[in-house]
């Protein structure tokens, strides 16, 4: 299975206001782990950065000049995230936009159901609880050090770390070894999740636990556990 973990930074908070897209970031996962793939791209929003929004991600109007308008981009986005699930904290709010640019740009729009909201994942996991990314990066013991300000690459990759928490942790199958067959156009270093700071604490009661080790005594020196204890 292959996701797409996004995000994006715009001028505002509605596209029907005359807001754009000015930052999109994506890493890709296969069966639930990293590829090392990821896409980034800063956008010409064609239009000033409001005060607010420069507060918020620090990409100013003449910074993201130089950069291409959306429907230059918009082809090499979709080929990157083609037929993916998306995962996207509070995926309404960026969906709307990456479809409103790419109606501007008369591109096929990505289907709403193909996104999975982690905003709502974590709320309905943990509910009453704050469920913002840095929330979510505290109580999984995500590193987010360096975000400082918003960005997308940098809110995706961390928001990779915490799908994976969110879905029963980083390793949930045994897919250990996966690689993407079509190398992605990116100036990004390969990306994978960091060691996580602190173990988890055992799931295991200690009833469990001695029930196991009887268990092992019965069956002897052949018991395959013994090689790896």
């Amino acid at each position: 299975m292959r996701e797409i973990v996004l995000d994006t930074e715009t001028t505002g908070f509605e596209p029907g206001e005359g807001h754009r897209i000015v930052e999109i970031g994506a890493v890709e996962l296969l069966n639930h782990m990293p590829t090392g793939r990821s896409y980034h791209q800063y956008i010409n929003p064609e239009r000033d950065v409001p005060a607010e929004a420069f507060a918020v991600h620090g990409l100013s109007t003449e910074y993201l000049r130089d950069f291409p308008v959306f429907a230059a981009i918009a082809d090499e986005f979709l080929a990157f995230v083609r037929d993916a699930r998306l995962i996207i904290h509070n995926a309404a709010f960026d969906m709307k936009f990456l479809n409103a640019e790419l109606g501007w740009a008369n591109r096929p729009l990505l289907p709403n159901d193909a996104a999975v909201d982690t905003l709502a994942m974590a709320r309905r996991k943990f509910p009453g609880s704050p469920a913002s990314l840095d929330a979510l990066c505290r109580r999984f013991g995500v590193d987010n050090s360096a975000r400082e300000k918003h960005g997308a690459l940098l809110d995706s990759e961390i928001l990779a770390e915490v799908y994976l928490e969110l879905i029963g942790g980083r390793q949930p199958d045994f897919a250990l070894s996966v690689q993407s067959a079509t190398p992605a156009k990116t100036s990004q270093p390969l990306w994978r999740p960091v060691p996580r700071p602190a173990p988890l604490p055992p799931r295991l009661t200690e009833g469990e636990r001695q029930a196991h080790e009887k268990l092992l005594e019965k069956i002897g020196e052949k018991a395959l556990w013994s090689r790896y204890r």
